[in-house]
């Protein structure tokens, strides 16, 4: 697909930044940026040719470019006419992750193709420069930022390369239009038809220059390896191009040496405007598992589900009592959280943080999400091994030990804990999951203290969770409010559709958190999660409610939120966390995993026609 728009829209630049020197520049949003990837990290583009953001040599890594949560003295690269430019278009070229922007100016037009070549050694980042009509005065800035926007590194020449050197950190500059290195901040002139390449690789300053990649030969190499990759998929017979693009952005947010998915390569960007949700998203979430592993079966991406089944395995240990709601992308548990105080955060949104304190909580629904991907496996694959079985009935000994606990909720709160209802269902799930185990594949377990604890948990969830005088489940236990995780009650199997009190509880969701036609995750208030602000609308969740309509029979209703909820993708086809209709803008790191497998997820759905459950 291909943007037109002649004006990119701008955001109020932050009022505060680490060593401004210069008045800080109107920043684009959070939507106006594409996405880069080499399966080890990302960098994201925006319209106006700048890389805003990429951290160097792994996602979790401090980032070198981080204007997008400051200005751009916090660094960035920005290769573009140097005059007015009157109209901009991009699209990615054919199925990958090349993109492709055509600046249009007054003097001619110009194309910036960038890329990340799929990681051998040392990480690169490529852009090259094509004349295409007429001759464009350009303009290259090149300003890393090493230490996440801190550091300002020294600027020198070594072997054949401009260098760019600050503590563990080094990045190499080759190309250019003169037979000399060429310079950070450079301007040059591109006639129709020349072609001019720069080759931005990092490394370790003591493991010396690396060796000089041909960017030619890296275009063709990273073309054929993503239009490969996608030529394998299995697709749903509607709705091609952007379950495609979703798939592609996933697998760009897959972490290759481990097969870790990072739930957004980004960290900082807020769910509030101007607030403080502000939470670092390079990490694997349980919770993500499930939609995950569902998406890449689906799509016959055996070796991808393969890789990302073996990580979870090994992250999550033999012990269920340190189940970890979240991990590392090499599997690490310690997720320390710490504010970058020098950035002034996106549209003033402080404060910026790494890590997520989130690590330590108790979430009981983890519980049962990890048990459905153990059980959706064995379904998919025929066969529960013994390391699965083993695994579920941990799980379900570990249920029957701590589901009367209160917890922070599937939305991680920051608040008090409470009996939150969907923590409940998904207790639940572990022993629903376990109890259709042992009766599919015969094993040599006694299931009745099973089915009955799985009778005490429903009996509760049914009497504590549903306010019968407004006919709908609520958040939790005793509240009134609701809570879009509430339409896990159905979509798991928990009640069969056709139970009044679905229906009811899907009326007071449109009613109560629908005020836009979006699906809010749940009514902010700070007694709830102990944050301020009000957020967007949490785009996955409105997925969930395409898929609820399809169990009740709500076709159309399904069709039409999905088909409103892709018209949300951005020119380049990327969803963030939420959206403000309000405003007609993205919000939330970005691009994000759970919308984008939710997305995916919702296309096979609905296109199947299913009235299943997440189990069948």
């Amino acid at each position: 697909m291909i943007s037109t728009d002649t004006t990119p829209r701008t955001r109020e630049a932050p009022r505060t930044g680490w060593g401004s020197s210069t008045r800080a520049e109107p920043g684009l949003l959070i939507e106006d940026h594409a996405l880069l990837g080499d399966l080890h990290t990302a960098a994201l583009v925006a319209r106006d040719g700048s890389v805003d953001f990429l951290c160097l040599p792994d996602f979790d890594s401090d980032a070198c470019f981080a204007s997008l949560l400051g200005t751009r003295d916090n660094g960035r690269w920005k290769v573009a006419p140097k005059g007015a430019v009157r109209e901009v278009r991009r699209r990615y070229r054919g199925k990958t992750l090349i993109l492709e922007t055509e600046f249009v100016t007054d003097e001619g037009t110009v194309r910036v193709v960038d890329f990340m070549p799929i990681r051998k050694g040392n990480p690169h980042l490529v852009r090259w420069v094509e004349g295409l009509q007429g001759t464009v005065a350009m303009r290259s800035e090149l300003r890393p930022r090493f230490a996440n926007g801190s550091t300002i590194p020294l600027i020198a020449r070594r072997d054949g390369a401009s260098a760019s050197v600050a503590g563990p950190d080094a990045l190499f500059l080759r190309g250019g239009t003169d037979k000399e290195p060429p310079s950070f901040e450079a301007e040059f002139t591109v006639q129709a038809g020349q072609r001019i390449p720069f080759v931005l690789s990092w490394a370790r300053p003591y493991d010396g220059v690396p060796a000089a990649l041909d960017p030619e030969a890296a275009l063709r190499e990273t073309e054929a390896y993503w239009e490969d990759w996608a030529s394998r998929l299995h697709l749903p017979p509607q709705h091609q191009d952007v379950v495609t693009r979703s798939l592609l952005t996933l697998k760009a947010c897959s972490y290759q040496p481990t097969g870790a998915l990072v739930a957004a390569p980004t960290f900082g960007l807020p769910e509030t405007p101007g607030g403080e949700r502000n939470w670092d998203y390079r990490f694997c979430w349980i919770r993500d598992s499930v939609l995950t592993l569902s998406a890449f079966m689906r799509a016959d991406l055996t070796d991808e589900t393969s890789a990302f089944g073996n990580w979870l395995e090994d992250a999550i240990g033999g012990a269920p009592d340190q189940l970890q709601i979240m991990y590392g992308i090499r599997g690490e548990r310690r997720l320390t959280e710490v504010n970058l105080d020098w950035l002034g955060g996106y549209e003033g949104a402080r404060p910026v943080r790494i890590g997520n304190g989130a690590y330590t909580q108790f979430q009981l629904d983890v519980l049962g999400e990890f048990a459905a991907v153990l059980y959706i496996h064995s379904q998919q694959t025929g066969k529960l091994t013994e390391r699965g079985q083993q695994a579920l009935k941990r799980l379900a000994i570990r249920v029957s030990e701590v589901w009367t606990e209160p917890d922070h909720g599937i939305w991680e709160m920051r608040g008090p804990k409470h009996a939150f209802t969907a923590s409940k269902v998904s207790a639940w799930i572990v022993i629903e999951c376990w109890v259709r185990a042992i009766e599919q594949y015969g094993l040599k377990e006694d299931k009745a203290p099973w089915v009955k604890l799985r009778q005490t948990i429903h009996d509760e969830v049914c009497s504590k969770g549903y306010d019968a005088q407004r006919g709908t489940f609520t958040q939790y236990y005793g509240s009134k409010g609701v809570d879009a995780s509430l339409l896990i009650i159905a979509l798991s199997g928990f009640l069969p559709p056709e139970d009044p009190r679905i229906a009811g509880t899907v009326k007071a969701i449109e009613e109560e958190l629908m005020p836009e036609g979006l699906v809010l995750r749940y009514r902010t208030e700070e007694s709830v999660d102990g944050l301020s602000g009000e957020e967007g609308a949490f785009l996955a969740c409105s997925f969930w409610l395409a898929n609820t309509y399809q169990l009740l029979g709500r076709t159309e209703d399904a069709r039409k939120l999905f088909t409103k909820l892709v018209g949300l993708c951005n020119d380049v086809g990327l969803l963030a966390e939420e959206y403000l209709p309000g405003q007609r803008r993205m919000i939330g790191n970005f691009p994000q995993a759970f919308s984008h497998l939710a997305l995916v997820n919702s296309a096979y759905f609905l296109d199947e026609g299913s009235r299943a459950t997440m189990y069948s």
